[in-house]
């Protein structure tokens, strides 16, 4: 094929493999609401009494039937949004792989190549995971990140597939930026598992004190495991974000700009990021961190990981401008 044509071809599964992911995220809203709606039932059915004052002898009875019925309903549904992710990953990857030949080069040299490549890291580093670690459970918060940066970057990114700029004619780009990716991929998914790990707690508190679990919830595993999975992945994506973005990226700074370390904004948010997840995984290794401290420390790190993804390109100046948009 031309390079027109993949381009085209690109510009098509983009957006179609955007439309499928949101399938798959309203798949998993099924799933989640199902389980929401069983509590619902079973709180209500707890607080019926006969006229006699006694309990109403069939409303448990019903109220595990409503459960048995709703956790089914919502199995299925998560299956088909992990395979509607399935099938939304393989045209995004699609996408990538064709904006990549369209252009002759890595398919990230500026802000939509990145969130559409950034984005895909995130899907790998869930489907890997996903039967390893049962990460089943993250699947509504990972397809509403992937819709969400593809939808941006479609709508407010997009640029016509060309040349890069001299100074990003490197095979330093290829390291820097891929480790990026892949780092922030890791970060997204621990970002995630530390929300829910902060909802699951906290409805593992309430369970303590009588007050119902939600189905959807129980269907998730111990906030410990949710908290062990968290750490496992920061402790794989640090390392990955230390080399691409600490080393490799001086490295190339030095031979595109004459010098290592310059304190533009982008440089400053990388190291920012940095510090963060450093803070989180020593005060774990150290400290013996645990639970709701350690996760808001993550949640913060992926936050300033976003910032430094978008808002230093979008907001701020600096040598790193011409790979913006």
């Amino acid at each position: 094929m031309n390079p027109s044509t993949l381009a085209s071809l690109s510009n098509l599964l983009i957006p179609t493999a955007t439309i499928i992911y949101g399938l798959a995220m309203l798949a998993h809203t099924v799933e989640w609401a199902s389980g929401l709606r069983v509590v619902k039932k079973d709180a209500e059915a707890k607080v019926l009494v006969a006229a006699d004052g006694g309990e109403v002898p069939d409303a448990p009875a019903d109220a595990a039937g409503d459960e048995e019925e709703s956790s089914l309903r919502g199995e299925q549904a998560g299956r088909i949004g992990i395979l509607l992710t399935v099938l939304a990953f393989a045209l995004h990857a699609g996408g990538v792989l064709t904006r990549g030949l369209a252009a002759g080069r890595v398919p990230w040299g500026n802000m939509y190549e990145f969130s559409i490549t950034a984005s895909l890291a995130v899907g790998i580093v869930y489907l890997a995971l996903l039967k390893r670690q049962r990460l089943q459970w993250l699947g509504l918060g990972v397809t509403f990140v992937i819709t969400a940066a593809l939808g941006i970057a479609v709508l407010a990114f997009y640029v016509p597939a060309g040349d890069l700029l001299p100074a990003l004619h490197s095979y330093w780009l290829v390291i820097h930026v891929s480790a990026a990716a892949i780092a922030g991929g890791g970060f997204t998914l621990g970002g995630l598992a530390s929300v829910l790990f902060l909802i699951k707690s906290r409805a593992e508190a309430r369970a303590v004190d009588g007050k119902p679990m939600p189905a959807a919830l129980r269907r998730v595993p111990s906030s410990e495991s949710i908290d062990a999975v968290a750490y496992k992945v920061h402790a794989f994506s640090f390392p990955i974000w230390t080399f691409g973005v600490l080393v490799a990226g001086p490295i190339w700074a030095y031979y595109a700009w004459g010098r290592a370390w310059g304190w533009d904004p982008k440089e400053v948010w990388s190291l920012v990021t940095w510090v963060v997840y450093a803070a989180y995984l020593h005060a774990r290794a150290t400290a013996g961190w645990r639970g709701r401290r350690a996760a808001w420390v993550a949640i913060a790190g992926w936050f300033v990981f976003l910032f430094n993804f978008v808002g230093v390109n979008l907001l701020l100046s600096g040598f790193h401008a011409y790979s913006g948009l």
